[in-house]
């Protein structure tokens, strides 16, 4: 039996994260078997509004194949027949729910270059960021709730709490946290191991609000390229292309990635922030602070909107939070901030604004998880 959730959770995404609108093209695309109902739901929820919806359904098992058999030019030729269909469409949709995260593990560190330069690149960052409405998010399944330690049916009760937020109601509370970042020059983190200081100044901040991913709960902008100096202390694990990596630890310059280390493959850890100039830089840091979602769960999807966090992105930057990196590579690297994983205090122009992963000035104290009815940190 279908979840009775999955429909809401449609009618959520075509009517307000995507506003579909009749005449529109509409591309699904997604991973696993898992999916198959919501992709149901979106392809009939379509229709009725009046688009034409066209669905890819895609593996990382797939894309594996390709780059431990093919070439670099037929990536290149992948890319470029993939962003033509996805020039095609106004509107996008990916649902993953692939049992394996690692599935791109064993594929040598020059191969997935060529999956972030001549594939993710075009396709995604400059066809479908840029040209589409677009929204991104998981669905539940055993792999899921493994990763996050808990039964299916526990998962996927958390799964739909938190995605059918009333992301409106969201929407007007970020506003107060958006003007004063935009008000903001410096910023300075602290936790355990980091002491970070970087400028904002004059770079939009962007509240995230159920429009381009499922769940959400940030605003982002990016720190002045140059401006960053210090060391800040990831404590969350983080796959990226197929890897898992514990405790990175980052030490800046200038702006710049110096020194990079984590609990494991450090040589793995700096071929990805080797990967183009523009991968040692940061292109974007954003407050985390959905009220429901409080532990890591191996998906950067939902660990970058822990209460109680922030994140700190090597790599290109968003058009709308433009810093002017740009790279290959955007890795939203997580830091919790909370008294239960060893606390820390954020800082605007040497004002404290959020201690142990509370607001605590008056203007923000509303997006504290209480106020959504979640417990307290």
């Amino acid at each position: 039996m279908t979840n009775p959730h999955v429909q809401q959770l449609a009618d959520l995404i075509l009517n307000y994260s995507i506003e579909l609108k009749p005449g529109e093209r509409f591309m699904i695309h997604w991973a696993g078997d898992a999916p198959q109902p919501l992709v149901s739901a979106l392809i009939g929820g379509a229709a009725k509004i009046g688009a034409t919806p066209v669905w890819w359904h895609n593996e990382d098992s797939f894309m594996r194949q390709i780059l431990l058999n093919g070439t670099e030019q037929q990536m290149i030729e992948l890319g470029k027949l993939h962003r033509e269909e996805m020039a095609r469409v106004q509107a996008y949709v990916a649902i993953r729910g692939q049992d394996n995260i690692f599935e791109m593990n064993d594929v040598p560190a020059e191969r997935r270059k060529w999956y972030m330069q001549h594939y993710m690149t075009p396709v995604h960052m400059e066809q479908r960021v840029k040209k589409t409405r677009w929204c991104i998010m998981r669905y539940p399944n055993n792999s899921m709730a493994q990763l996050a330690e808990t039964s299916v049916e526990a998962f996927t009760d958390f799964y739909f709490k938190t995605c059918l937020l009333d992301y409106k109601a969201f929407q007007k509370a970020m506003r107060p946290l958006k003007d004063l970042m935009e008000k903001t020059d410096t910023v300075r983190i602290t936790a355990p191991g980091t002491d970070l200081r970087f400028s904002i100044k004059g770079i939009p901040a962007i509240p995230c609000d159920g429009k381009v991913n499922i769940p959400d709960g940030e605003v982002f902008t990016a720190p002045v390229r140059n401006s960053v100096n210090g060391t800040i202390q990831y404590n969350t694990p983080s796959p990226y292309m197929g890897g898992l990596y514990n405790n990175v630890c980052l030490t800046f310059r200038d702006g710049k990635i110096v020194e990079a280390k984590c609990d494991g493959d450090n040589d793995a850890l700096n071929k990805i922030f080797d990967t183009d100039e523009g991968a040692r830089y940061v292109g974007e840091f954003a407050i985390g602070f959905h009220p429901w979602i409080r532990k890591p769960m191996k998906d950067i999807l939902f660990d970058e909107k822990i209460a109680g966090s922030i994140h700190f992105t090597p790599g290109k930057c968003y058009d709308d939070a433009s810093n002017g990196n740009d790279s290959a590579v955007h890795w939203d690297l997580v830091l919790i901030q909370r008294k239960d994983y060893g606390g820390g205090e954020l800082y605007f122009d040497d004002k404290l604004i959020r201690k142990d992963g509370q607001f605590v000035v008056p203007e923000l104290e509303h997006l504290n998880p209480e106020h959504w009815g979640a417990p307290a940190l």
